[in-house]
């Protein structure tokens, strides 16, 4: 599991990466990423309560991942687990060396090729498209 707040979870966050994220393709995987000071600013409002600077302030400097494995991978559950476990683990190492810029919403969904490669495969292919998103420092 992703640190409790650099988890992706709400309906209207991934709405938003939906609406205004761009895509970055791999042969493994493929990653949505948007940058929140790209949101419009007509929904802002749904998106901050009070309105205050200081909360725009806060809202723009988080980071929340998601990881989507889908029943077009593999049908079986274990497979896919074990999928969304070693993304969520390179992620998490990531996270844990402070190598992700602030102040994005990142959204990672595997391809089927991702099955049959292995853990090392995934995390070269995973740091590669988070450079070429400018998300990944060093």
């Amino acid at each position: 599991m992703y640190p409790q707040e650099n988890r992706l979870k709400k309906i209207k966050d991934f709405d938003l990466i939906v609406k205004y994220g761009h895509w970055i393709n791999g042969s493994l995987l493929l990653i949505k990423i948007l940058k929140l000071t790209d949101v419009k600013s007509e929904d802002l409002p749904k998106i901050i309560k009070n309105g205050s600077l200081k909360e725009l302030k806060n809202w723009q400097n988080q980071l929340k991942i998601a990881t989507a494995v889908g029943l077009k991978i593999n049908k079986s559950a274990v497979k896919r687990n074990r999928l969304k476990r070693q993304i969520r683990e390179i992620m998490r190492l990531i996270l844990k060396d402070n190598r992700l810029q602030n102040g994005y919403y990142i959204l990672i969904q595997p391809k089927k090729e991702c099955l049959e490669e292995d853990y090392a495969k995934i995390s070269q292919e995973l740091e590669l498209l988070l450079k070429k998103g400018k998300i990944l420092n060093g």
